[in-house]
């Protein structure tokens, strides 16, 4: 099945924990990567004052459910030194699952679609360089971009791969 990740990084050398993130996430038993969006820079969201960050996102398949995922999301997480200290604080990498297809579920630890997917430029402006589906929810992503509010925080990088 296919799923959408967010990756993003503000701290050491953030491109490189990105392509360092891709990489561990393509040697993961049961998942492939098969797109990357453009790489962007963007302000800190959550009002912890800290570094910009540099944000995309993956199109991956997967074999695995979304708790076998998220485990080893978390595992390369670890892999790449991040430590979850202050809730929207600094990290070296930050993953999260955006999507899976058809997979809707809100529990504790996991929500498909991400509950904050909708509300965060920065997220939805690099899933709509690998997401094919033009509506989410109801919108389009550009729809759902510009009630952000945040749009303008978010610039491409032109950094490639």
């Amino acid at each position: 099945m296919k799923a959408y990740l967010a990756l993003g990084s503000n701290l050491g050398d953030r491109m490189n924990y990105l392509r360092e993130a891709v990489k561990r996430l393509n040697q993961l038993p049961g998942v492939q990567v098969t797109k990357q969006a453009e790489i962007y820079e963007t302000d800190p969201y959550g009002g912890v004052e800290q570094d910009n960050f540099l944000n995309s996102a993956v199109e991956i398949e997967t074999t695995l459910a979304p708790f076998s995922l998220l485990e080893s999301i978390h595992q390369v997480e670890a892999s790449l030194n991040r430590e979850r200290l202050i809730h929207w604080g600094p990290r070296t990498i930050d993953i999260d699952i955006l999507l899976m297809d058809g997979i809707t579920m809100d529990e504790e630890v996991l929500t498909i679609p991400h509950k904050e997917l909708t509300k965060r430029s920065f997220v939805l402006m690099p899933l709509k360089d690998v997401y094919p589906n033009e509506q989410l929810l109801g919108k389009s992503l550009d729809e759902w971009m510009n009630e952000t509010g945040n749009k303008a925080e978010v610039r491409n990088t032109n950094e490639s791969w």
